[in-house]
């Protein structure tokens, strides 16, 4: 895979501007819609059972975040990746924190059975998907993305589809083809929501790429790529949360070639 790949999946969602139905948590919502808006996506915050389905059906892909669940929420999630899997839609699954409670273990073997195109989370949470591993620590990664990569490369083939774990470096994976993707910055953890945003951004580019796992890795360099960028002058968390907004908006194809860190492992 080259950084002219990257540079195109990004061209791709901007010529796309792709409508991406999100359902994700209380605490992402307005996060997570700025940072579709700013990498040139089209956000809509839908959850309700008894529309989510019918808009599924109308969305360019579908993004579900399990961080804030409730029992409505579940049934809504549950609908519209029922309907995604019926329609072609390609959706991303966010599992935060799937290993916390019993809840949230049961909530994603219901949507895994969907097959989602991509699932994207950090070590533990990838570890606990892949039966390797037990209860998590809330949304923080107790395991490095070196010692679940085994559990990524695992959960991706028993799944079909494509695994992207983040952390200190990220992964991106199918089972087959391996990828390694550096960059980011110190702060990042220091800011609530960003992975469920990045969940998101990777919907909109499996929804304007047709090579989901090149369009993964793209994605995933965006925010490795801004992040390194917001953290040159910010100053502490609120000052990086903004630098990090703008520098999605003002990413360009060519300066994403220039600056993403990709290594092909296999």
């Amino acid at each position: 895979m080259t950084s002219n790949a990257l540079s195109d999946a990004l061209s791709n969602v901007h010529a796309a501007t792709p409508l991406i139905h999100c359902i994700t948590n209380f605490v992402a919502m307005n996060s997570t819609a700025n940072a579709l808006l700013a990498i040139g996506a089209s956000p809509a915050m839908l959850h309700a059972v008894e529309e989510v389905a019918e808009f599924t059906a109308l969305a360019d892909a579908l993004s579900i975040n399990i961080g804030t669940p409730s029992s409505t929420f579940a049934e809504g999630m549950v609908s519209a990746a029922h309907t995604a899997a019926r329609t072609a839609t390609p959706w991303v699954f966010d599992p935060v924190a799937v290993g916390a409670t019993t809840f949230r273990q049961t909530l994603s073997e219901r949507l895994l059975a969907f097959t989602p195109t991509v699932i994207r989370g950090n070590a533990s949470e990838i570890m606990t998907l892949a039966g390797l591993t037990g209860r998590g620590r809330g949304v923080d990664s107790t395991a490095s993305a070196d010692e679940a990569m085994d559990a990524a490369i695992a959960l991706a083939g028993r799944q079909h589809c494509i695994v992207a774990m983040t952390g200190e470096h990220d992964i991106v994976t199918d089972g087959r083809k391996h990828l390694r993707l550096y960059g980011g910055h110190a702060l990042m953890p220091r800011i609530t929501t960003l992975g469920c945003a990045l969940s998101a951004t990777v919907a909109a580019f499996i929804a304007a790429n047709d090579d989901h796992l090149s369009a993964t890795a793209a994605a995933l360099a965006c925010f490795a790529v801004t992040g390194e960028q917001a953290g040159r002058d910010a100053a502490g968390p609120g000052s990086f949360q903004v630098a990090l907004l703008d520098a999605l908006y003002q990413l360009t194809p060519a300066s994403l070639a220039g600056a993403a860190r990709l290594e092909v492992l296999a």
